[in-house]
């Protein structure tokens, strides 16, 4: 080994060793409030392992494998520092992980630009000018190729469980609420709102504390208790975040419960409306617990691989597997979690009322209408032409309030649940 490539040798280590120092701190040192280091066996290890297989490569492949192993961990690095460290550094400022989390922003340039430094000072140039342009037209294609299937969902899986509001929304609610707090299954204890009932029924309105404020000021003029919180991980409530929603069926059931425990609240008449993900949600939870007595789900999509794969046909379903498989597999391990169950195997448990509202001219929301045809209560549908994802409410608000109302003034009128429904 020359001394240059010595000399790499110990810039790529120095590069590797901080991108693994941030991976050690975010999951074992100081992982989320509510959490331990052994929430994160898989978030750690996986990457950790990784990180020294290349670290053992690096020195004993050739030039071109340098390179681009040098190139993926400088872009493995990157998006750990900026998804994450550089996101709540901005909205927030830096705390915790952050500052390793920083580090990996220059140390990631640092491997990206030896990569590429390396692979063009190792390109050759004893062919023909035909042959050396079609393989690096070719080079260049399969470099496409694995940025699409392998970059991308990994980026993707680390900013869905790594990024979500990190700060509580400016309340505009309508009416007084009173600040709560309460514990899920897995002792985290989560934030959010309520609004005490005034005709002893109450609406849990998830995730969060922001779009969930439309349907709450609407559901609150009828006399409904309307609870909004913070989801796992995000804004005042314990846990890792996972915007697919993953295991966020236990938080709605922990909502269920707290409503349960009000005195102003009949524990029979306590619903749900879950907004895009919530949706999902919601129908998982619905399957799971009778302790919700009717549900809306508004803009229901797919969450993992399973489900993608009923939900696209042809020539881009299968052109799409490397991509969602590496997607699923990210998320996975980021999170720490098991895929959930399929919602097609879920919806035909369903069989309290059920209100399914889509954007019916396509998008994310083509599985709504699946959703319903599996469910077995009593349910009603609402396919809105004309909207994007979750459109209903700004582009009809006053049917959105007499459909939504409707549907809960019937399903918890305390009377036969969802009569007239169908």
């Amino acid at each position: 080994m020359t001394t240059l490539s010595r000399q790499h040798t110990v810039i790529a280590g120095l590069g590797i060793g901080v991108l693994a120092l941030h991976v050690l701190d975010d999951s074992f040192i100081q992982p989320q409030p509510g959490t331990s280091a052994g929430d994160h066996l898989a978030g750690g290890l996986v990457p950790l392992a990784l990180i020294a297989l290349a670290a053992v490569l690096y020195p004993r492949v050739r030039a071109g494998a340098r390179g681009t192993l040098a190139i993926l961990l400088g872009l493995l690095a990157l998006i750990m520092g900026t998804a994450e460290a550089g996101y709540y550094t901005l909205k927030v400022g830096p705390s915790g992980d952050d500052y390793t989390g920083l580090l990996t922003i220059p140390a990631g340039l640092v491997l990206v630009g030896l990569g590429g430094w390396t692979l063009w000072k190792t390109r050759k140039l004893d062919d023909s000018r035909v042959r050396r342009y079609v393989r690096r037209a070719l080079i260049a294609a399969a470099a496409l190729v694995v940025a699409w299937s392998v970059m991308f969902p990994i980026a993707l899986g680390y900013g869905t469980t790594h990024i979500l509001r990190p700060i509580v929304p400016a309340e505009n609610l309508g009416a007084a609420h009173e600040d709560v707090t309460f514990k899920t299954s897995d002792g985290l204890e989560l934030s959010g709102w309520y609004i005490p009932s005034r005709n002893g029924a109450a609406v849990i309105v998830y995730p969060g504390r922001s779009g969930s404020q439309k349907p709450a000021r609407v559901l609150a003029r009828h006399g409904y208790g309307v609870l909004l919180f913070d989801r796992r991980g995000e804004g005042e409530s314990d846990g890792d975040g996972n915007l697919f929603g993953w295991g966020g069926d236990k938080d709605i059931i922990a909502a269920a419960k707290f409503l349960k425990s009000r005195p102003d609240v009949d524990p029979e008449r306590i619903g749900g409306v879950g907004l895009s993900v919530g949706a999902e949600l919601m129908l998982q939870t619905a399957s799971e617990t009778d302790d919700l007595a009717a549900v809306v789900s508004e803009g229901a999509g797919t969450r993992w691989f399973a489900e993608e794969m009923d939900e696209f046909h042809g020539v881009n379903k299968w052109l799409g597997v490397p991509m969602l498989a590496m997607k699923t597999a990210s998320v996975a391990v980021f999170s720490n979690t098991a895929p959930p169950p399929k919602l097609t195997d879920l919806a035909p448990r369903i069989h309290e009322p059920l209100f399914v509202i889509y954007a019916s001219d396509g998008g994310v929301e083509t599985m709504s209408p699946k959703y319903y045809r599996l469910a077995q209560g009593p349910k009603t549908i609402w396919g809105i032409p004309g909207v994007g994802h979750m459109g209903g409410f700004d582009a009809h608000p006053k049917e959105y309030e007499r459909r939504v109302v409707g549907f809960f003034d019937r399903a918890l009128s305390g009377s036969a649940a969802g009569e007239g429904l169908r």
